[in-house]
């Protein structure tokens, strides 16, 4: 330990660790079942894509630009600090944003069980329009049925009141169906002498159980809503819904977006150099486990509460207002912390141009292309199971526990498969271990599609410590090896920010559409075969590819003492030579000041 108490390596790694544990307990209170709660506003899939989509898309091009202006300007605890006192606020303003069903709270609420839907039967079919779930009519005079269009897209004229059949399923029970109940009325702008236009049919609303069903038969049969695009339109929201439901949560979480982005990278880096001066970076590797076993215990904590709190909290409004306020106390808690968090001081301005320069190093090498194309392509495969795996589960009767557990099963499995690490990369070989991490993952998605019951999504998550652990494990390792010396850090960053979250953000985009016209069985069977393609691609082109000369230093040095010739002599002694001048250039920028 130095004597400069600056350097106290102990306490900034106990420290660190106490920062990283509160920051999966905070982030797995809400994260997880973020689009539940959307579901519960009643956004219809298309929506939430959208919703989610542009999250990924703030955070892959917000959080490096923050970074870089917090350490050119030497202000990276004043924003760790904003950002996460910013968190709190943005955060409970998801709160005040009303659901497009106003007796939503009440209804789930009241009872001692709440019903969740499942799957239509497969012989069950869409009879028409649908009744109201708030009350007779004339109680609200700008809601009325919609006309249904035929097969050539000529409307018809509404009927009274038709009822859709709709399965649905107690929390607690398995496989049992107690009846049926209707869903939410269509909506449309309550505009005077407007009647019957292709904008309201363009723009119905449907209950939060219509914009997604469980099972590919049932979604894929006519008795699917979304079999009647023509008639309730393409997205299912209206005018008003657009203007006090999806408008409030663009502009909450974007904000939110922005105010949490940068924590993360600013967070890791200022302990990174901490660390680096002293030459102990080897010590950062583990503090990720500390993160992901308050992800662990968070994910299930949160769902423990909900199950009892939330009802006792909020009852006007849809279930999930103790993630918010959960999220809320944890931040706080980890603001308290952050004003000790190990930042250093004093540093010189190294040259600060290292995203332009790594995304030219990954331009200039096919492997590097190769690579960022497949973390592209997982981003885009995650994120179709971050955003609807949870709506699956709900539709077979599933819990908020048995959700947050499968998570934590899933991240408790990467724990455990990490001493492991070392000997599965040199035992399969870095591509060898992509390989598996994306067949492991294609695997998941094809199991998902095919989920019969609530519990049936547990066994398969064991599979998450290769398609997420392992698989990045593999990817890391790669980056290390054709990174040039001190692009090691900017290089992963990129791959972990603009390659996965741009891929995040256009799964997300197309995902939300693919469940609402098909369905999200067919999601993750899609997604399912891109990855298997891509997987035969990989492994096919890997191979033909130059591969970097690897350098014997003990030959180096039998050559430097060797009869060789005074040309061959001077040109290994070149190379050995700028290698110790780089190594020495980054100690310098370290200890200048």
């Amino acid at each position: 330990m130095s004597a400069n108490p600056q350097w106290d390596i102990s306490r900034a790694l106990g420290v660190a660790r106490l920062f990283h544990l509160l920051c999966g307990l905070r982030d797995a209170c809400v994260t997880p079942f973020l689009t539940l709660y959307l579901r519960q506003l009643g956004l219809a899939a298309p929506w939430v894509g959208i919703l989610v989509g542009t999250q990924h898309l703030v955070a892959a091009f917000w959080a490096p630009f923050c970074a870089f202006l917090a350490k050119s300007y030497q202000k990276r605890r004043v924003l760790l600090i904003g950002s996460l006192l910013g968190s709190v606020g943005a955060s409970l303003s998801m709160v005040l944003v009303p659901p497009l069903d106003k007796d939503l709270g009440h209804r789930s609420c009241h009872g001692s069980h709440r019903e969740t839907p499942t799957a239509l039967p497969p012989e069950a079919a869409l009879t028409g329009n649908f009744t109201s779930a708030q009350g007779p009519a004339s109680n609200h005079p700008a809601k009325r049925s919609a006309g249904i269009r035929d097969t050539s897209g000529f409307r018809k004229e509404p009927a009274e009141s038709v009822q859709e059949p709709f399965s649905h399923l107690p929390r607690n029970s398995e496989g049992s169906v107690e009846g049926a109940r209707t869903t939410a009325e269509v909506l449309h702008p309550g505009t005077s002498g407007v009647k019957d236009t292709p904008w309201e049919g363009a723009f119905g609303v449907v209950s939060t159980a219509l914009p997604l069903l469980a099972g590919g038969t049932a979604l894929g049969s006519p008795a699917n809503f979304s079999a009647a695009k023509g008639s309730s339109g393409a997205l299912g929201l209206s005018l008003e819904g657009l203007r006090w439901t999806f408008i409030p949560c663009f502009v909450s979480m974007v904000f939110w977006e922005l105010l949490t982005a940068p924590q993360e990278q600013v967070a890791g880096d200022s302990l990174f150099e901490y660390l680096d001066f002293v030459d102990a970076t080897d010590r950062y590797r583990s503090l990720w486990i500390w993160k992901l076993l308050g992800t662990s215990a968070g994910v299930c904590g949160i769902a423990a509460l909900v199950e009892q709190l939330d009802c006792f909290l909020n009852t006007s409004g849809p279930r999930g207002v103790v993630h918010f306020y959960g999220y809320s106390l944890l931040s706080i808690l980890a603001l308290l912390v952050s004003i000790v968090f190990p930042i250093p001081i004093g540093r010189c301005r190294e040259p600060s141009y290292k995203t332009s320069k790594a995304l030219s190093l990954v331009e200039g090498d096919p492997r590097l292309m190769l690579l960022a194309f497949t973390v592209f392509l997982i981003g885009a495969a995650t994120s179709t199971v971050q955003n609807f795996l949870f709506w699956h589960m709900e539709d077979h009767g599933s819990s908020e526990l048995v959700m947050g557990f499968s998570v934590a099963l899933g991240l408790l499995g990467e724990v455990l498969l990490h001493p492991f690490k070392a000997t599965l990369l040199r035992k399969l070989s870095r591509v060898g271990t992509v390989g598996l991490g994306l067949g492991c993952l294609s695997g998941q998605l094809l199991y998902y599609s095919f989920l019969w019951s609530w519990w049936s999504v547990l066994p398969v998550q064991i599979l998450s410590a290769l398609s997420n652990g392992a698989l990045w494990w593999a990817v890391g390792a790669s980056i290390e090896d054709l990174a040039t010396p001190g692009m090691e850090r900017p290089l992963s960053a990129m791959f972990r920010g603009h390659f996965y979250g741009g891929g995040a953000s256009l799964g997300s985009f197309v995902g939300g559409f693919v469940v609402r016209h098909f369905s999200l069985a067919v999601l993750y069977q899609a997604s399912c075969v891109v990855l298997v393609l891509w997987l035969a691609l990989f492994l096919s082109i890997q191979p033909r590819l130059p591969q970097e000369r690897k350098i014997n230093y003990s030959k180096l040095l039998i050559v430097e003492a060797s009869d060789t010739s005074d040309s061959e002599q001077g040109t290994e002694r070149d190379w050995l030579v700028k290698a110790g001048l780089e190594r020495s250039q980054r100690t310098g920028q370290n200890s200048a000041c």
